[in-house]
């Protein structure tokens, strides 16, 4: 592989790489569901269009435009056209409950929103109804479905309806869009409260997927997308990563360890992404007996720790894999693993950080701290976001005065330079004056044989502080009693490291990107209690 090939040309916006392929590789495909296939020329063209409807309805540099829709070609089309005239995207995750749909609107307050009416059984006619009474003004455009009352078209009727821009005004306002300038805004989880809008340019954008290329060079590129669009994972990770590869992004609207199989052979997967869960639901799927692989060239997780049995289930398939570190307001990764990383580190870290950006660990004060030293991570250079929409003390407070950015991830670093995550910083206690770490305990548990996956909580206790509460779900089959699973934590670690409540359960709450939601296992776990 050239280095030509292994890492894309730097251009100024995210969007330049659709007329960069346009022009090099037109008859490549570029966007695939189900018979729906998508040549780079076909794309730029529906991208102009759309840009050039967007001028002639009034769309600013700086307006938001807002999309709820599923993994689909429609949703790439929307953020590549308003990116390009220097608007700023927002997508809307459609498992959305109302008073969730509403704040998100009501806090970016986009000029237009291009919105699927049903998706599966779900009809959101009242929903639209309901958030159009609080937001008046906001134009409605429909994707796929016919118009609702008070929408303004469905998506080729306001096409059609504004296709009066001159190609010279497309140009000068693609022309008037700086690196620097937003290209989105991804609304973070909310774990500690109300969701905040991580603003991320295109330069950090085009920085993050090129020097993912660099460390996952994969070619020919033909990517699985079915995260959700309001994730970074969905946005960077697997769209603008293979944009900027010029590769062809394979849509599954909906996660399904199945019909991944299947789209994988029958699309020729070369790099196949996703999130321990996923990765647990597919290998575990009836279908994966016999599954053909034989295109996949990269196996990547990242979004939460890989438990060793899922590692060593990987590996076995022989196959490269890797894990990475980032969060939303990193824009991508931060760290990843080496080429050659043993099942080892890659079962303990997260690997290392590239030499392009600055990572580092400190102490409360803010002061690096040692290897083998527990801290927070912070992050410097073109991998961070320009900050959180319209909340200027709560970005005060993510940057030091050096412009280092919190991650609030505790972690330490070994002599080797990887990375261990210990966990996020509101999920670690203190129990009889020791710090407790999460990540520590889950992978001590998830090495005990049988256990499949395990989380850890702290939950309130009259003598210690807090006390840990592990959650732990079994292998199909197997059988673990809390017994045996108090014994192995006393075999390999600290007393009080080791929880003092355990529950074997068949599931755990999961967030929709696959992350485990700790915020419900605490009311879980209070449930539990009251209960007993």
């Amino acid at each position: 592989m050239t280095e030509e090939t292994a890492t894309p040309p730097l251009l100024e916006r995210i969007s330049d790489y659709l007329t960069w392929y346009a022009q090099r590789t037109p008859r490549a495909e570029a966007l695939v569901l189900g018979t729906q296939r998508i040549t780079y020329q076909q794309l730029a063209f529906e991208v102009d269009s759309l840009s050039c409807a967007l001028i002639a309805a009034g769309v600013r540099s700086g307006d938001r435009i807002a999309t709820l829709a599923t993994p689909h070609p429609d949703f790439f089309i929307v953020l590549l056209a308003a990116s390009s005239i220097g608007a700023i995207w927002v997508g809307l995750n459609p498992r959305y409950r109302l008073e969730e749909l509403t704040y998100v609107l009501s806090d970016s307050r986009p000029t237009l929103i291009f919105t699927r009416t049903r998706i599966g059984a779900r009809d959101y006619d009242a929903d639209i109804a309901s958030i159009q009474a609080v937001l008046p003004t906001l134009r409605w455009i429909v994707l796929g479905d016919d118009p609702v009352p008070g929408a303004s078209a469905s998506l080729s009727a306001f096409v059609a309806a504004h296709s009066n821009t001159k190609t010279a005004t497309l140009v000068a306002r693609r022309d008037g869009v700086r690196a620097t300038d937003p290209a989105l805004i991804i609304y973070t989880s909310g774990s500690t409260g109300y969701p905040k809008g991580a603003v991320i340019g295109h330069h950090a954008l085009v920085v993050c997927c090129r020097t993912q290329h660099r460390h996952w060079a994969t070619h020919p590129l033909r990517t699985l997308n079915f995260f959700p669009i309001n994730h970074i994972g969905c946005v960077g990770d697997i769209s603008c990563f293979t944009l900027l590869g010029g590769g062809c992004i394979v849509f599954l609207e909906q996660f399904d360890p199945t019909a991944c199989l299947a789209l994988i052979a029958a699309e020729r997967i070369s790099f196949w992404g996703g999130v321990p869960t996923t990765f647990l639901l597919t290998l575990q799927a009836a279908a994966f007996e016999g599954a053909d692989l034989a295109t996949v060239q990269r196996i990547v997780w990242s979004g939460a720790a890989g438990s060793a049995e899922l590692i060593h289930a990987l590996a076995a398939l022989g196959k490269w894999i890797g894990t990475s570190y980032g969060l939303t307001e990193t824009v991508g990764s931060v760290t990843f693993t080496a080429p050659n990383a043993t099942i080892a580190t890659l079962i303990d870290t997260v690997g290392r950080p590239p030499p392009e950006y600055g990572l580092r660990i400190v102490d409360e004060e803010g002061r690096p701290v040692p290897a083998g030293m527990a801290g927070e991570i912070q992050v410097h250079g073109e991998c961070r976001m320009i900050g959180y929409w319209q909340r200027p003390e709560a970005t005060a407070e993510a940057f030091d005065t050096d412009g280092w950015l919190k991650t609030g991830d505790l972690a330490e670093m070994r002599p080797d330079g990887n990375v261990v995550l210990l966990g996020r910083r509101q999920d670690v206690f203190k129990s009889g004056g020791y710090n407790v770490f999460p990540r520590e305990i889950e992978q001590v548990l998830e090495r005990f044989s049988g256990v499949r996956l395990a989380a850890l909580i702290g939950v309130a206790d009259p003598l210690y502080g807090m006390v840990g509460h592990a959650f732990v779900v079994p292998e199909r089959h197997a059988t673990i009693t809390i017994e045996d699973l108090a014994c192995h934590c006393r075999q390999h670690l600290a007393n009080y490291k080791v929880p003092k409540a355990f529950t074997v359960t068949s599931d755990l709450p999961m967030l929709p990107i696959g992350k485990i939601d700790k915020r419900a296992l605490v009311v879980r776990s209070k449930e539990g209690l009251a209960a007993g």
